[in-house]
């Protein structure tokens, strides 16, 4: 008689808040520097103040994520920096081993935070100047900031990856959870943006395009999550997931509030000649924090279900 579900046999991390606020921060920054670059490169000029919100996002997301991994080291600051440099007496260089998932993602992020660094540094210099280029120039700088997304969406995919290679229960059954953390960190970042626009006004020319993309990035995030509920039935470990009920509902209230922006346009108070100057529309500052709010409680809800 075959079994229903497949043998796992590693011992649950029994992970704490310290990592699901990693994996939301990881998946807001990979998500926010993707977002701002796409706006800086098929936007026009009008959509350069909502890029450059994204990139300064995209900076204390990052920094916060080898804290919160410190912290769930439980010790000093040594055991990361061990896990960039290999300080065995006589065997002493950069600790990177291309088969492990830990690894490889460790060193991806300091990478990217390079990347992220200098992006917002650019920015903040192109805001002082009020230039369209900053200490990159405007073609060494489009050609930066692709590569930085790249590294981008594997940061806010890689975490997802990383649960399924872990040989748990929920986390190993389906294939579905690096493409849904991914789609799940691109539209809190569209979220997070949109938040923060009321403190840039002129930024407020892209709320129509960040609503439209946010509400496309759900929707593939509600087909991610179908399929990562059909494959952990199939693989008969549905049942883990069913205490975490209030949480999925959670994530299916933000989802279905982004997605209800299809239909019906942003909209901002106009003030003078132009309503790019104008505040946030009250419907947009709530429904981006219900998205944000699902961002989380679908990570908490995937996370806890398998420990």
């Amino acid at each position: 008689m075959f079994l229903a579900s497949a043998e796992h046999f590693v011992r649950a991390p029994q992970w704490t808040w310290y990592i699901l606020f990693y994996f939301f921060f990881a998946g807001l920054a990979g998500g926010a520097y993707v977002l701002s670059t796409l706006l800086r490169l098929a936007g026009g000029p009008r959509d350069e103040p909502a890029a450059r919100l994204g990139f300064y996002i995209s900076l204390p997301a990052t920094l916060i994520c080898p804290i919160l991994l410190t912290a769930d080291l439980g010790s000093s600051w040594s055991r990361f920096w061990h896990m960039l440099v290999d300080v065995t007496p006589g065997d002493v260089g950069l600790n990177f081993k291309y088969w492990s998932p830990m690894s490889v993602g460790v060193w991806a992020l300091l990478v990217f935070g390079f990347f992220v660094a200098v992006s917002a540094l650019d920015t903040w210099v192109r805001d002082r100047r009020g230039r369209p280029a900053g200490i990159l120039g405007e073609s060494i700088g489009r050609v930066f900031n692709v590569v930085g997304a790249i590294f981008g969406l594997f940061i806010a995919s890689y975490t997802g990856v990383l649960l399924s290679v872990s040989n748990q229960p929920v986390w190993s059954d389906t294939w579905a959870l690096g493409g849904l953390f991914l789609a799940s960190g691109l539209s809190g970042a569209a979220a997070a943006i949109t938040l923060l626009v009321r403190y840039r006004p002129d930024a407020a020319a892209s709320l129509e395009r960040l609503r439209v993309a946010d509400a496309y990035f759900s929707i593939l995030e509600l087909v991610l999550l179908v399929a990562f509920f059909v494959t952990v039935a199939v693989a008969g470990t549905a049942g883990r997931i069913v205490p975490w009920l209030p949480l999925w509902i959670i994530a299916l209230i933000g989802i279905g509030a982004s997605m209800m922006g299809i239909r019906q346009p942003t909209r901002v108070q106009a003030s003078g000649e132009s309503a790019a100057m104008a505040p946030v529309a009250m419907e947009a500052t709530v429904v981006s924090i219900l998205v944000l709010i699902a961002v989380l409680a679908m990570r908490a809800a995937v996370i806890f279900s398998a420990q």
